[in-house]
């Protein structure tokens, strides 16, 4: 009898116990933001003056040590800060340890991207971009310079936007399939323009990056794009255009040269673009019309001109176990006028570029790169200033 009631003390003991456990709820800590804080980056640097035949053939868009007292050169020491805040608000903060304020000062520290965006739905299908951010016109602008095969953008679709980049406020939307196949195509190492909507829209300064806005007009924008797949092959077609006054500063004119009276100017373009992505073949062209300033010999004035122009580049990609090869070719041609250079510098570009980009681990990639070019490039100072020779570029590239 003793033994048969300790037997139910026990029983009632182990119940009491258990329906207490079931009672308390185990709470998991709450994730915090900055969990998901990650920091990345690349380093680039460069050599231009292998077989160079002409020492005047420079290009102030594209890379400062080109030509007369060009050396080795970091073109890029980029650090990339971003992260998911909360599940509708991420942001991105990119500087720039490497910036050229000009040809005799080198590797300022200059911020690129700064901004973050806000999802209005919790499958970041439709989220607004908020900061300092690329503008959303050409594929190639677009695209990170860490993953783009030539070693500069084309002239023709980048003398629109200084740095690529710009202040303002974007729209974009992209339903869930297709940002999983923006990350799909990126995984591969296909040479993405990164997930910037299949539309997008917004208003910015117009200005271009880290200069103030300097009227009370706003530019706007607009893109539409569309990647779909043709069994194993991946074809993005897309259309962009933007519009608004640009100001050129008096710091930009030469003693000398004129423009209007609040130097004011349109500033608008429209650009096709098609992408057939490299599995293995793979094209790039894009090609651009509009109006903008550019400097006129014939009157010494800055005047409202019309501006074509645009490129093609034709890559393969070949993997031979670890290592990965892109070979390339590209041609470009531009005319037209450069809002962010000195007078709006008028150009009349032809260039055929071909090379090698080959990377034997995901860490590093060197990229060799043999560029033709003829450039008819004129300002107040420099007029009938034609230059052309050719050169042999090379590129080491770190990723970490």
């Amino acid at each position: 009898m003793k033994h048969l009631l300790l037997v139910l003390l026990a029983t009632i003991s182990l119940g009491a116990v258990s329906q207490v456990k079931d009672s308390v709820k185990v709470e998991k800590p709450s994730k915090k933001w900055s969990d998901t804080f990650t920091i990345r980056g690349y380093s680039q640097v460069r050599y231009n003056r292998l077989l160079e035949t002409n020492k005047e053939l420079v290009c102030e868009q594209c890379d400062r040590s080109w030509g007369d007292g060009g050396g080795f050169f970091i073109r890029r020491m980029r650090i990339i800060f971003f992260g998911q805040i909360s599940d509708q608000v991420y942001f991105y903060v990119q500087p720039d340890f490497a910036s050229s304020v000009s040809s005799t000062s080198l590797n300022w520290a200059q911020l690129r991207d700064a901004y973050f965006d806000v999802a209005v739905d919790k499958k970041n299908e439709f989220r607004f971009r908020i900061g300092q951010s690329k503008v959303p016109f050409g594929f190639e602008n677009l695209q990170s310079s860490q993953n783009r095969l030539p070693l500069d953008r084309n002239d023709a679709l980048n003398s629109a936007l200084s740095n690529e980049r710009d202040l303002g406020v974007f729209f974009y939307w992209a339903p869930e399939k297709i940002r999983k196949l923006y990350s799909s195509l990126a995984k591969e190492g296909l040479k993405t323009s990164g997930d910037y909507g299949v539309l997008g829209f917004g208003v910015f300064n117009g200005q271009t990056a880290n200069r103030p806005e300097l009227n009370d007009n706003k530019h706007m924008v607009a893109r539409l794009t569309y990647p779909f797949e043709i069994g194993s092959q991946v074809i993005e077609p897309g259309f962009q255009a933007y519009t608004g006054q640009v100001i050129i500063p008096t710091t930009q004119l030469s003693a000398g040269a004129k423009m209007s009276a609040d130097g004011g100017y349109l500033d608008q373009r429209a650009a096709a673009t098609l992408v057939l992505y490299p599995k293995p073949f793979g094209i790039l062209a894009e090609y651009n019309i509009g109006r903008g300033p550019e400097f006129n010999t014939a009157t010494d004035s800055i005047e409202t001109r019309n501006l074509k122009g645009g490129y093609a580049t034709i890559s393969y990609m070949y993997k031979y176990k670890k290592h990965v090869f892109f070979p390339f070719v590209r041609i470009q041609h531009y005319e037209g006028g450069k809002k962010h250079e000195l007078d709006a510098r008028s150009y009349r570009v032809d260039e055929m570029e071909f090379g090698l980009e080959w990377q034997p681990v995901k860490e590093f990639e060197l990229v060799v790169m043999y560029t033709k070019s003829k450039r008819r490039f004129e300002d107040f100072k420099k007029q009938d200033n034609l230059q052309e020779g050719e050169l042999l570029r090379v590129q080491a590239q770190v990723n970490f």
